[in-house]
């Protein structure tokens, strides 16, 4: 008998375990549950106004917890879209202003060329207007330890010759020296290669500026025991017969040297003489 009755037993656990089995139980349970509560608030039973809001209360816990993932998700996946799309919009703003600041040093730069070519224009109107001047543009500084040269964008075609002086505002820098049909070669005041005749002092003293290969051309052949004063301004003394005489150069210094008025390395226009004929060179 007992033996019986453990295997009924075990045979009602087996088949509550099984799945099927287990929701049967659990809908029947749900169902005689709701049906003693039904029963019991129909007839009025005083205890079961608290219990039933006990029960509406986890009713309506559950169904807040049970809804909102459909309330969470949207704004959560609208909060990452409108973060993306903040972060794209940063990036094109980004691209934009780097576009804007190179347009604005562009605007800079061709501001302050302008405005060097205006002031160029206006001090050397005289000589623009003059037939012997010709404005030319410093395309390349070709410069190494001994020798300093530039390439101007004026050349045969615009009637520049070998030989013709070359000049930056009213100061001597050099002397053309090669001619193309569109450019010229022009050495400069103080290459190795470039001497020429000047005189300065109140007595006219008579010497040749040569070029040393740095930033301050020397005087040479100079009268005997002569002692060169620092301050003295240096000028082309055209004995030559290719530099018109009184051409400013520089000033004079106590080693004997010359400190240019011009100086070669931010030389960006120069005029050419085109009155000089096809001369010697340096």
């Amino acid at each position: 008998m007992s033996s019986s009755r453990d295997d009924f037993g075990i045979a009602f656990r087996s088949a509550l375990l099984q799945r099927g089995a287990a929701q049967k139980f659990s809908l029947v349970f749900l169902i005689v549950i709701a049906s003693i509560v039904f029963f019991l608030d129909v007839y009025g039973f005083g205890f079961m106004k608290p219990v039933r809001a006990i029960i509406n209360d986890g009713i309506y816990r559950v169904t807040l917890v049970a809804s909102s993932p459909s309330r969470f998700v949207p704004q959560f996946t609208g909060g990452l879209t409108n973060l993306f799309n903040i972060k794209k919009e940063n990036e094109k703003l980004k691209q934009e202003l780097e576009a804007f600041k190179q347009k604005e040093l562009s605007v800079e730069y061709l501001t302050n060329q302008n405005k060097n070519l205006r002031k160029i224009l206006e001090s050397e109107e005289s000589y623009l207007k003059k037939e012997n001047m010709i404005l030319s543009k410093v395309l390349i500084d070709k410069s190494s330890p001994y020798l300093k040269s530039i390439i101007i964008n004026r050349g045969s075609k615009s009637g520049v010759l070998k030989g013709m002086p070359v000049m930056d505002k009213d100061y001597l820098v050099g002397r053309v020296v090669e001619t193309n049909y569109l450019s010229s070669r022009v050495l400069l005041l103080n290459d190795l290669n470039s001497r020429i005749p000047v005189t300065f002092g109140e007595d006219g003293v008579q010497a040749i500026l040569k070029g040393s290969g740095g930033s301050r051309p020397v005087l040479e052949y100079l009268p005997e025991g002569y002692i060169v004063e620092e301050g003295i301004d240096v000028f082309t003394s055209g004995k030559d017969g290719i530099f018109s005489p009184g051409s400013p150069i520089g000033i004079t210094t106590q080693k004997g040297q010359v400190k240019l008025f011009s100086e070669s390395s931010q030389l960006s226009f120069v005029k050419v003489d085109l009155t000089q004929n096809e001369g010697a060179v340096f």
